[in-house]
């Protein structure tokens, strides 16, 4: 059964996760500094709840949560651990009870955490921040219950082949809460699902086909083909990405994302698989909701499809 999936916030929603600067937070004393961050963290786990049954009762099946529902944690100054935080193990069983009510409402939730979370780099003090930052991801994930933490491949740094292998090594000495999560996506830049298939074949880790990437950067092969090769890398539900390029003079040919999905752009092979599909567009809870109905309108092999 195809999953829709809802990324991270809202356009019409009243629903709003609040984040906060580095910058900011070091201007005030240690003691001010705890009250605002778990002020922020308290308020962002009653928002995910507010979120996730908004999900439930519109029939979206996945929630994509964003990578700073616990602002600067990592941060090297501004940085803390919720021990630390007026009233955080509350806190941390907030997120829980959220996880809890995913799980019973069938919702999946994942992460994809920013562009500099870079396992590929050469630099060690680079990786060393993006295992720092995975690492959050993971506790957080495992409060609510995420399976997946989905990162880019980053930058070929001159030898494409050299740096996927660098990548390779990186993955497999990550912590098992990381690694049993941790997915790759092809961009629309530097690697494609071609360039990273071996690697996530010969690592265990799955591939998230983003179809627009995949447009924008082709690799040879056919969507249909590169579906059902990514689908062989999961072993759990495959997740997916789909958005709809910016159409500039007649041409739909822009990196950016429409606000909306066209339903020519919804691969027809994707029909029937049992697979989340996470919606990038930016008109959010209204391009999800949109593409339902659109997708409702389709038949394959004369029978209407089931979405949840």
């Amino acid at each position: 059964m195809l999953r829709l999936g809802l990324c991270c916030i809202f356009r019409n929603e009243p629903i709003k996760f609040r984040r906060t600067t580095a910058r900011y937070v070091l201007k005030h004393p240690v003691e001010q500094q705890r009250l605002h961050l778990a002020d922020i963290c308290r308020h962002n786990a009653d928002s995910l709840m507010q979120a996730l049954a908004f999900c439930s009762g519109h029939g979206i099946g996945a929630f994509r949560i964003n990578s700073q529902i616990l602002p600067v944690i990592t941060h090297p100054q501004a940085g803390y651990a919720m021990a630390d935080l007026p009233g955080g193990p509350t806190i941390i069983d907030m997120f829980k009870t959220c996880g809890r009510y995913a799980r019973a409402q069938d919702i999946r939730l994942s992460f994809h955490p920013d562009q500099f979370i870079l396992l590929s780099s050469p630099k060690k003090e680079v990786v060393r921040r993006a295992l720092a930052d995975l690492q959050y991801h993971a506790q957080v994930a495992d409060w609510v219950g995420a399976d997946v933490i989905n990162i880019h491949g980053g930058g070929a740094y001159g030898d494409k082949t050299g740096t996927l292998k660098h990548l390779a090594r990186e993955i497999r000495n990550l912590p098992e809460t990381i690694r049993h999560r941790l997915t790759l996506e092809n961009d629309d830049r530097v690697y494609t699902p071609r360039d990273l298939l071996p690697l996530c074949r010969d690592t265990g880790i799955p591939l998230v086909y983003d179809v627009h990437h995949h447009r924008c950067r082709p690799d040879g092969r056919s969507i249909e083909e590169t579906t059902r090769l990514a689908i062989e890398t999961w072993n759990r539900e495959p997740l997916f990405h789909l958005s709809s390029p910016l159409t500039i003079g007649g041409i739909k040919a822009d990196r950016r994302h429409h606000d909306f999905i066209d339903i020519k752009d919804f691969p027809r092979v994707w029909l029937g698989l049992d697979i989340t599909v996470d919606v990038e567009a930016k008109a959010k809870e209204l391009a999800v909701l949109k593409l339902k109905q659109d997708l409702k309108t389709l038949e394959t092999d004369g029978t209407r499809e089931r979405l949840s």
